[in-house]
């Protein structure tokens, strides 16, 4: 059976993502979250850290779980209830959790942004959209109709984009952050772009793009940021030769 050392795995993570030194929120803990007994047979690879997706990981007989939002977002609580049955489930199985949030973002090759862009067809991308002391998108000149657009980031994520019709019917300037990015609205028209896309955002957005002459795609949350767990599994998989899937659990967000 392949194996490889999970602590080799870490450092080789915490090195390509820049995991210490890429800003983030201060409850995303990016990097190894819980740990096992130290070897890793097989990864896999979800967008949400949750008791549902830790079911899946040990029905796949996966021993590594990358994901993009981990187990800390709110102060920690009691593990009682569900979080003792997800807590359980994680050492019962000896599964350990790898999140990265923001470093997975902004890394040039493997993150959302880039592999999202990647996915709709762009090649020349430079960066975009300051958060937390660094870029963590990306942008690019084009010139494509926002319906042809809208099709193909459909295509990309499998998920209808919500679209405002803010900005000009021809794309020229593209940006892309993915996730909830929508509120930061103005920090995307800021830097130029004419269209923006994003997971999701307020309702209020609407008449903000409207008022700010800017196009915006809501993908969906879950829906746009698949592609870099997908692709630092698919890396990891080659370099420590040990085989990955990835667990879908969309939330339709």
């Amino acid at each position: 059976m392949p194996n490889a050392s999970l602590a080799a795995i870490v450092k080789h993570c915490d090195a390509l993502l820049r995991t210490r030194t890429i800003g983030d929120y201060d409850s995303a803990a990016n990097g190894l979250q819980v740990g096992n007994s130290g070897r890793v047979t097989r990864i896999a690879a979800t967008v949400d850290a949750s008791l549902a997706t830790v079911k899946l990981a040990a029905k796949a007989k996966a021993d590594l779980l990358i994901v993009h939002h981990g187990l800390f977002w709110s102060p920690s609580q009691p593990w009682t209830g569900r979080k003792y049955e997800l807590l359980r489930a994680l050492l019962d199985h000896d599964i350990a959790v790898y999140s990265s949030h923001l470093p997975l973002d902004a890394h040039p090759k493997l993150g959302n942004n880039a592999q999202l862009f990647a996915a709709l067809g762009f090649k020349k991308l430079r960066p975009f959209f300051l958060s937390h002391g660094q870029t963590i998108g990306f942008q690019t000149v084009a010139s494509v109709s926002r319906t042809e657009l809208a099709s193909s980031l459909a295509r990309a994520t499998g998920a209808k984009p919500r679209v405002i019709p803010g900005g000009p019917a021809i794309c020229r300037r593209i940006g892309v952050v993915t996730g909830g990015a929508g509120g930061d609205l103005k920090t995307a028209a800021a830097e130029g772009v004419d269209t923006f896309i994003t997971g999701e955002g307020p309702h209020w957005t609407y008449a903000l793009a409207e008022e700010l002459g800017v196009n915006v795609l809501y993908g969906g949350h879950y829906a746009t940021e698949t592609f870099g767990v997908k692709a630092l599994a698919a890396h990891l998989s080659r370099k420590f030769r040990v085989p990955w899937e990835f667990l879908d659990h969309p939330t339709g967000l």
